[in-house]
């Protein structure tokens, strides 16, 4: 298999050295120490505002940010500069998305998501549904635990004027038809708004072709610092919304009583924003497309196949939550014990040097859809290897066993 690519990359993040098989990276991903390095540079060298000093440093700091307007532009495929908003991050994104898009509804408009969204795509639309009166529909994994266009199609109606879903499941790395799903939401007129967190750092995206108006990602899943993210929004749509956040930055002209807007995607940026943080999240990119997004899918595919193969073979008593078709899925895998609490489950791998995350994973209706209250989950990223995963399946099996009937 392509363990290489780990044992290649595992030398550039500096904690695992300590021999930690870190397998959260669905919560945040461990951070190379190029990114390290690139954000330490900006606070050493050219620590200035960006957009406002006529001297040197700022000079530098400007032509730095700005540049990885450019490179996210073309890691996602958009077809514009323009329209690549940075933001803190995905909920931040998915939030004010939400509020730009109140413009373009009206009491009785209807919002389509799914019951595997996490949070930041479910909460948004709930509190616009409280403030506006629009009616949330609800696509709902089947009995194969996926989704599909004759669901959707079954659930539009001409009020219906948004579609908002997540292109990669956070609890079980399920990954639905979204451009299928896209196209029919388009063929009814509709916006189609997809939470990327889970998809960008681990396989190739192109926004235009996977048919998202909105798209949201953050820095931290993929290798880069926390609280900088990416709102990409197509450019006509973006140019006719007003903006819903002021201050700095974002202006033309202000009078006392009035103002007029910056162009994109300046109008959607107020203030001073996370220099340090797009900086990093700009030498996150270059790291990963110098290994190649394909090879850090393939390296991820075989390193979970082979995980989901020791879970079939060594771990009787361990139920896998997700779509049992496991081709539509990847990264994650969500599990529980029988008799071993997730909780418990966490705290035994953890001495055993092993890092997963064990609750409900930010996605509730999913968990009680399931009828759990939580699960224990892993997640591989390219630094992975099969020994992380044989320390995983070696420390569920202790855990087995000191909780055996």
């Amino acid at each position: 298999m392509s363990a290489s690519l780990a044992d290649k990359v595992r030398k550039d993040f500096p904690i695992l050295s300590t021999g930690l098989a870190y397998l959260d990276s669905g919560a945040t991903a461990l951070k190379p120490q190029v990114v390290i390095d690139a954000i330490t540079k900006y606070y050493t060298d050219y620590p200035a505002n960006v957009h406002r000093g006529i001297y040197k440093i700022s000079d530098q700091a400007s032509i730095e940010f700005e540049r990885v307007r450019g490179l996210v532009q073309r890691f996602i495929g958009a077809e514009h500069e323009e329209e690549i908003i940075f933001t803190s991050g995905t909920t931040h994104g998915l939030n004010l998305v939400s509020l730009l898009l109140e413009q373009k509804l009206k009491k009785g408009d209807e919002v389509i998501a799914t019951n595997i969204e996490h949070h930041a795509n479910l909460i948004p639309w709930q509190l616009m549904s409280q403030w506006i009166g629009i009616e949330l529909k609800f696509l709902i994994v089947n009995e194969d635990d996926k989704l599909t266009v004759e669901q959707l199609e079954k659930l539009i109606t001409p009020k219906t004027k948004i579609l908002s879903i997540t292109q990669t499941s956070n609890v079980s790395g399920y990954s639905p038809p979204v451009k299928e799903l896209a196209t029919t939401a388009h063929e009814h007129g509709m916006i189609v708004v997809v939470d990327g967190a889970q998809s960008v750092p681990h396989k190739p995206v192109d926004v235009v072709d996977l048919g998202a108006d909105f798209f949201a990602f953050s820095g931290h899943k993929m290798c880069g610092p926390t609280g900088v993210g990416v709102l990409y929004g197509k450019k006509e749509l973006l140019e006719e919304l007003e903006p819903v956040i002021g201050g700095g930055s974002m202006i033309d002209e202000v009078e006392l009583t009035s103002a007029t807007w910056a162009p994109v995607p300046e109008k959607f940026e107020p203030g001073t924003p996370n220099i340090a943080g797009v900086i990093g999240l700009g030498a996150a990119i270059e790291y990963l497309t110098a290994i190649g997004m394909e090879n850090i899918q393939k390296h991820e595919r075989e390193l979970f196949n082979y995980a989901i193969a020791e879970f079939q073979t060594k771990l009787p008593g361990v139920t896998i939550y997700g779509p049992t078709d496991m081709s539509s899925r990847c990264s994650i895998i969500s599990f529980a014990a029988k008799n071993v609490h997730p909780h418990d489950m966490a705290s035994i791998l953890d001495q055993e040097n092993v890092a997963v995350r064990a609750g409900h994973h930010c996605a509730q209706p999913l968990m009680k859809h399931w009828g759990v209250p939580s699960t224990t989950r892993a997640s591989l990223y390219l630094y992975n290897n099969e020994n992380d995963v044989d320390m995983l399946v070696n420390g569920i099996i202790k855990a087995q066993e000191l909780f055996a009937e």
